[in-house]
């Protein structure tokens, strides 16, 4: 094994293609109900909402699909990524595991968002659609829709989460120099957002309002559509771009397949784009690496929540990183704030990259694994998803630096109650 610290691809060795894991699963998902009957959804119950290229890819059955030209030439900007031997965090370890992480932070965007944004806006615009419409919390995504939408003439409204609205403005005029619209959510732009406003004048806003709001605005006009960054089948397929490249990489730098992929899960994507890839050779016996992910205590969904329906402000989707978690394809474990920007600062200050708030739950697993590998002896290879940079985030460091970020275990009777909550789907 040679001594290189990055490891690049040509651009010729994007990946052509798009995994679809569905049809290598041992059972399907259940599928997608309709929130007002709580019957499966058909293509015309999603078709107000996404062009129909989008909606046969989330039922697709074929285990590869094509990605067009356009969207390839998009992509050429900024993939492939680097995949990153992190040389000088295995030092400060004192560590024999070999670690790498796949580096997305080097789109436009910053993240790892581009990567179904890009393929959304263009099937969108090729169906012409003149609009589309999306909720953002951090801002992540919602820059993402922005860029993409400028490289394909479409206008782009965006719904961001009040709170960070007022605490991200930069991300906001990221956006705007996109040529986007960016409301506050709740905004009085639209039917749902008044109603909470009247209500609550200082509402901080909540991902569930900005969805509603956005979902309100793209059903009133029939040529606006409306996008979504994270959960549904075609989006995580379209992430897979990055366990793809980083299987070419690791052959590349004559290294073995990792012993453990870990990633950091909200919605699901990043974890899903990085290790899909790795799960198909796993399936077919050419590897057996150990899949975690990892996700903040204070919102354990995979390890303290169930497996059940429920509805995501409109519509009641299981996801599809739910279903493969539940079948014992991957496994789980959750995080504290502190411990997570602990490893970012230390990350930092060996690799220089500051991580952004997200994937710092998968870095501190990795870390934490590779300590075990001090103790051991044990020369594991790591893999993880850096998944983007922290620039707009350092509110967020400043009060892990000052002293005042605090952990937050979410109480089991919430949990108790969310789960006594859930629709009864028959």
């Amino acid at each position: 094994m040679n001594e290189r610290t990055k490891i690049m691809l040509d651009e010729s060795e994007i990946p052509q293609q798009w995994y679809n894991v569905i049809p290598d699963l041992p059972v399907p998902p259940p599928p997608p109900l309709h929130p007002g009957t709580l019957q499966p959804v058909g293509p015309e119950d999603l078709a107000p909402l996404f062009p129909m290229e989008l909606i046969r890819q989330e039922v697709a059955t074929d285990s590869f699909i094509d990605i067009p030209a356009e969207v390839l030439d998009v992509y050429r900007l900024w993939r492939p990524t680097p995949l990153y031997r992190a040389r000088r965090l295995e030092k400060a370890l004192n560590t024999p595991a070999r670690i790498y992480y796949k580096y997305e932070g080097v789109s436009p965007a910053g993240s790892h968002k581009p990567n179904t944004a890009v393929p959304q806006a263009y099937y969108n615009a090729a169906e012409g659609t003149k609009r589309l419409t999306t909720e953002t919390g951090a801002g992540q995504w919602g820059s993402a829709l922005a860029f993409a939408c400028a490289q394909f003439g479409i206008d782009c409204e965006i719904w961001m989460v009040r709170a960070s609205y007022d605490q991200k403005p930069y991300r906001r005029t990221m956006m705007q120099t996109w040529g986007a619209t960016v409301h506050p959510s709740p905004s009085r732009a639209t039917t749902a957002g008044a109603k909470i406003l009247a209500a609550d004048p200082d509402s901080p806003g909540s991902l569930g309002i900005a969805i509603s709001e956005a979902v309100e605005a793209a059903g009133g006009s029939a040529d606006t559509r409306y996008a979504l960054g994270s959960v549904l089948n075609h989006v995580l397929m379209h992430q897979t771009v990055i366990g793809q490249e980083a299987i070419k990489q690791f052959a590349a730098a004559g290294e073995s397949m990792p012993d453990l992929i870990v990633g950091c899960t909200g919605g699901g994507s990043n974890f899903a784009g990085l290790f899909l890839p790795f799960l198909r050779e796993k399936l077919a016996g050419r590897a057996d690496p150990v899949i975690r992910a990892v996700e903040p205590s204070a919102c354990p969904s995979f390890t303290r929540g169930v497996y059940a329906y429920d509805f995501g402000d409109t519509a009641g989707f299981t996801p599809l990183l739910s279903h493969m978690y539940e079948l014992g394809m991957f496994e789980a474990v959750a995080k504290p704030q502190r411990e997570c920007f602990a490893a970012a600062v230390l990350f930092a200050r060996t690799e220089g990259i500051i991580p952004a708030p997200e994937p710092t739950h998968a870095l501190a697993a990795a870390i934490e694994e590779a300590k075990q590998c001090a103790l051991s002896g044990e020369p594991k290879v790591i893999l993880t998803a850096l998944c983007g940079h922290g620039h707009f985030d350092m509110v967020a460091y400043e009060k892990y630096m000052s002293g005042e970020m605090t952990d937050f275990e979410l109480p089991q009777e919430r949990i108790d109650a969310a789960i006594a909550n859930l629709p009864a789907v028959g």
